[in-house]
């Protein structure tokens, strides 16, 4: 796989950061002088656990003084980019899946490898879907701090005034249409599903469930024209055109998916576990909503992707840094945030916790479905390949166009930049 630095909007810039070595053991050595690190997160509404962990942190670590800074999703990744030109990332930050292979193969990223086998640190409790996604080229650069996967969300209200049965594991594709069907009356204003364009809550699991695949890294092949992979993206075109129980992507743009599900103008949202401690806190979900395990295809599958603590390769304190990111990834702070209900821990057998703050809702169901999980896929240039996706997808979603007839075009581009990775 070729190197590349690294890319800003399309642009390939040289960064003087891209030739430097990433020697794990580089820096200071531990001592016990003051030390200030900086953690970057994404998330307000995790603040105070993070806030408590930093806390717990500081009895042991007192001399490592760690600066959190909030900087919002739509702002995060062109902050790091920015950063990493001027070799100034912050110490320990976020990482997700689509972008840890480019942060990684660029020399952003200190790999941990070492580390954990010098301290022998157990990597045991995390999923290993997770610990795969954050190793690149068989170097581990995060442990990972949670997980999410994809469920059914369904307004219990709406079903029961139509009689239906709540979903269960026992559905598949034809009883989630039959109940769509039921439960959508146009007159009413109320659909049975959004079939909203989405990869990770959408048709990334309905590919996987059709027996298909996403991208092939190895062959630098995608899967979208297979007959499995059409199959996966039909499903959502076929509710809003041939069963018309969907809401149409002109609809759920002027009003988003999320808000026709909390007004209940749809019975069903397929979503991450991440809506969890939203829907709680609201007043209408709160005791109207649950979730169920996604319905089978052929198979069972859903997207499982998390996020990961990494190190800066441009920290200066590499082993103050690795101590802190040890401590993000202990059972301890994954206590935290599962008593928070904010996400589901990555460390085993924390997961429990997190069911137990949600007790409106069976949110065991995003648990039950590690076993046939299927990573986030991810290359280098993943948020390029992405935008393609969903460029062309969107014709179908409108139908414009038919998925049949765009699928070819959409996957040579796909491979293309693939191949050139």
């Amino acid at each position: 796989m070729k190197k590349l630095c690294f890319l800003f909007a399309g642009v390939l810039l040289l960064v003087a950061g891209c030739s430097q070595e990433s020697e794990e053991t580089s820096g200071s050595e531990s001592t016990n002088e003051d030390v200030t690190l900086s953690y970057m997160v994404w998330d307000l509404d995790q603040m105070p656990a993070l806030e408590q962990i930093i806390e717990e942190f500081n009895t042991e670590f007192p001399h490592i003084s760690i600066e959190l800074e909030n900087t919002p999703f739509s702002q995060y990744w062109d902050s790091l980019e920015i950063a990493g030109t001027g070799q100034s990332l912050p110490d320990v930050f976020w990482m997700n899946g689509p972008n840890v292979k480019l942060f990684a193969e660029n020399d952003m990223l200190l790999p941990i490898s070492e580390r954990v086998e010098e301290d022998s640190y157990d990597l045991s409790p995390y999923p290993e879907a997770l610990l795969e996604l954050y190793n690149v080229n068989e170097n581990q650069y995060a442990i990972p701090k949670d997980y999410d996967t994809i469920g059914l969300w369904y307004n219990k209200e709406l079903f029961d005034e139509t009689s239906i049965d709540y979903p269960d594991e026992s559905w598949d594709w034809d009883s989630l249409i039959a109940a769509a069907q039921k439960l959508t009356n146009v007159d009413e204003g109320v659909y049975g599903i959004a079939a909203h364009l989405n990869s990770q809550s959408g048709f990334y699991n309905t590919i996987y469930q059709a027996g298909g695949y996403v991208i092939d890294t190895e062959n630098n092949t995608a899967g979208h024209n297979t007959n499995e992979g059409i199959e996966g993206i039909k499903f959502w075109v076929d509710l809003i055109h041939k069963y018309e129980v969907s809401p149409s992507i002109q609809q759920m743009t002027d009003n988003p998916p999320t808000s026709m599900f909390e007004s209940g103008n749809v019975a069903m949202f397929v979503s991450g576990s991440w809506f969890a401690p939203v829907f709680a806190t609201n007043e209408y979900t709160k005791d109207r909503v649950d979730v169920a395990q996604l319905p089978s295809g052929k198979e069972k599958s859903t997207i499982i992707h998390g996020l990961g603590n990494v190190i800066s390769s441009h920290t200066e304190h590499p082993d103050e840094a690795w101590e802190f990111l040890k401590f993000l990834g202990s059972e301890r702070a994954a206590e935290i945030q599962a008593e928070s209900g904010t996400v589901i821990p990555a460390y085993e057998g924390i997961e429990t916790k997190w069911v137990e703050s949600l007790p409106n809702f069976n949110a065991q169901a995003f648990i039950d479905q590690l076993d046939y999980a299927e990573p986030l896929p991810n290359s280098l240039q993943t948020r390029t390949w992405q935008q393609i996706e969903l460029d062309y997808l969107n014709k179908a979603w409108t139908g414009e166009v038919e998925v049949e007839e765009l699928v070819d075009e959409m996957v040579n581009e796909i491979e293309e930049i693939l191949a050139n990775e």
